[in-house]
């Protein structure tokens, strides 16, 4: 039959094995399903508006690139990702890095920037790379969401006290100097609001289980998300007593009441290379909190997601995105863990959820324009609490100095410096800590006279050793320990308890044997199996060795040492 483009787009997929989990679980789908994710997607949709807004304005961007984020993003997310409940959209965690990149760069370069974002996880996705994100370090991630958490409460000073800044810088210095010196410009009537917010909040999510209002007890209360309660209360307030405060509408104007078409930024490849290292932050970053919190909703609901789909999804989100006036986006552990408990069944409540928010847009945009920013403040406070692991600091002393180190220098250097350079070098120290630690375990020791009794004869001329751990650039210098002190006949080198040798290893083992045979001493390996077996087979060395120089274990070899002459 003749190619067509489907059939060709169907072989590309099933090559990338792209496969959304929304369509196994369409199998089967039913009324009672049905309602169940309309129940929970409109929940989700509800949380997910404040907390969308609060994002893009802390975020130096205008609060629709939130709402135009969660509504676009968090539907491709759904409809396309490997978890069966996670919602996707604006983060706190990016809250950072976009301010960074808009205040450097512009809000073309973020465009720019959060679609080649976008191409590079669907990249590592269609190279089942998902996986590899496991492989970052928990200090490394506890360290740079702890600092994202300071940084985050940082930048909302300025509103939560009203203080009159036109524009807050992006440096931590520069920030913390920028509130010392318009400490004096407090707005009352901002820090009432922002307080009260905040407050609220609190008591929503922390309060009692026996507290009530009204009469009504805090389960049911809790069907009501504290955030809504705080910002319709606020904006109310505010409205009413004619507050001096900051609103969205002020500061930004009406928020439109339709989706933003598409629009290309300018692009030239001057901006690609100088957008490298944001690019590789918002990727990195995304891939990262999208795959813990598909992990954490795993850990609620039993499933098991597929990551490299998940990264396709979230590669596919964050290349559309931007061209709609909206921001990165990525998975979201508040509003999943909210879609969780709410009761969501399938992919279908994420859906939900950005329709629920399309109908506030297209409704309700004029009441949002009221929104007090200090009420905002308040409630990315509660955020950025929430956010942040502390609880770790305590237990620091519980920890060697490596996982300190890792940890508390991931955090400072988020806070001072750059989330990028912290997590590079919280990496660095990571890999040393752990280079250190296999070192450390790897040893090596004689074998016994007393079970092998040729090595008790002082005449024979016969030395046996034995190499436990991995015998890798790291720990090669326990081989150069045997050259200081060669035998006179034979030197037995017992491998067998070798788990894994890289190709230092094996230089060292050549260098080894090169050396004894200069001394006129005769090397034998004695149970070089599996992986160290296989690499001496295939790079030679093996054969140089010839099968009389190898032994399957190390009283073969003794045998064989104690019976052959020296070598000429």
């Amino acid at each position: 039959m003749p190619d067509t483009p489907e059939r060709g787009a169907r072989r590309l997929l099933a090559r990338l094995q792209f496969r959304p989990y929304l369509l196994d679980a369409l199998r089967g789908y039913d009324r009672a399903l049905l309602a169940r994710d309309v129940a929970a997607g409109v929940t989700v949709g509800v949380v997910a508006l404040p907390l969308a807004m609060a994002f893009a304005i802390a975020s130096g961007l205008p609060p629709q690139a939130g709402i135009f984020t969660a509504i676009i993003a968090g539907l491709l997310i759904s409809a396309l990702g490997g978890c069966r409940l996670q919602i996707g959209g604006p983060a706190g965690a990016y809250i950072v890095i976009v301010f960074g990149i808009v205040e450097r760069y512009g809000v073309a370069n973020l465009i720019i920037a959060t679609a080649l974002a976008g191409v590079l996880l669907f990249a590592l996705g269609a190279l089942r790379l998902g996986g590899l994100v496991r492989f970052i370090p928990v200090s490394v991630v506890i360290g740079f969401t702890n600092g994202i958490a300071v940084l985050i409460a940082l930048s909302q000073f300025k509103d939560f006290l009203g203080l009159r800044i036109e524009r807050m810088p992006a440096d931590f210095f520069a920030q913390i100097r920028a509130l010392a010196e318009h400490i004096g410009s407090i707005n009352p009537y901002a820090l009432t609001v922002a307080g009260g917010s905040l407050a609220l909040v609190v008591l929503w999510s922390f309060a009692l289980p026996g507290w009530k209002v009204a009469g009504v007890q805090r389960a049911k209360l809790n069907r009501v998300p504290g955030t809504i309660v705080a910002l319709i209360l606020a904006t109310a307030l505010v409205a009413w007593l004619q507050w001096p405060v900051e609103t969205i509408g002020s500061k930004f104007g009406d928020i439109p009441r339709a989706l933003p078409a598409f629009a290309l930024p300018e692009f030239s490849w001057a901006s690609v290379k100088q957008l490298f290292i944001p690019t590789l932050t918002i990727a990195m970053l995304g891939a990262i909190e999208s795959l813990l919190c598909a992990r954490v909703a795993d850990s609620m609901t039993g499933d098991r997601h597929n990551p490299n789909q998940e990264l396709m999804a979230q590669g596919i989100a964050n290349f559309v995105t931007p061209f709609f006036g909206g921001m990165p986006a990525t998975g979201t552990i508040a509003r999943t863990v909210t879609n969780v408990k709410s009761g969501g069944a399938t992919p279908v409540s994420g859906i939900v959820h950005a329709l629920t928010l399309l109908v506030v847009v297209l409704v309700a945009a004029p009441l949002a324009s009221k929104v007090p920013l200090a009420a905002l403040a308040g409630i990315l406070m509660f955020v950025a609490w929430n956010m942040g692991e502390w609880r770790e600091f305590a237990r620091l002393p519980q920890f060697r100095w490596p996982y300190r180190a890792s940890l508390l220098g991931t955090f400072l250097l988020t806070v001072i410096v750059d989330l990028t350079v912290a997590v590079e070098v919280g990496l660095v120290i990571a890999c040393i800590t752990f280079i250190y630690r296999i070192s450390s375990l790897t040893h090596l020791e004689a074998a016994s006279a007393r079970t092998y009794p040729v090595l008790g004869d002082k005449h024979s001329g016969i030395a046996a050793w034995r190499l436990y751990g991995a015998l890798f650039f790291g720990a090669v210098h326990h081989l150069e320990r045997l050259t200081d002190a060669l035998p006179a006949r034979v030197l037995v080198l017992d491998l067998k308890n070798v788990l894994y040798m890289d190709t230092s290893g094996l230089e060292a083992l050549q260098t080894l044997h090169a050396t004894c045979a200069k001394a006129g001493v005769r090397l034998l390996l004695a149970g070089a199996i599996d992986q160290p077996g296989n690499l001496i087979d295939r790079s030679g060395f093996g054969a140089l060795l010839g099968p009389d120089d190898r032994h399957p274990t190390l009283e073969a070899a003794l045998i064989a040492a104690a019976a052959s002459p020296a070598p000429t």
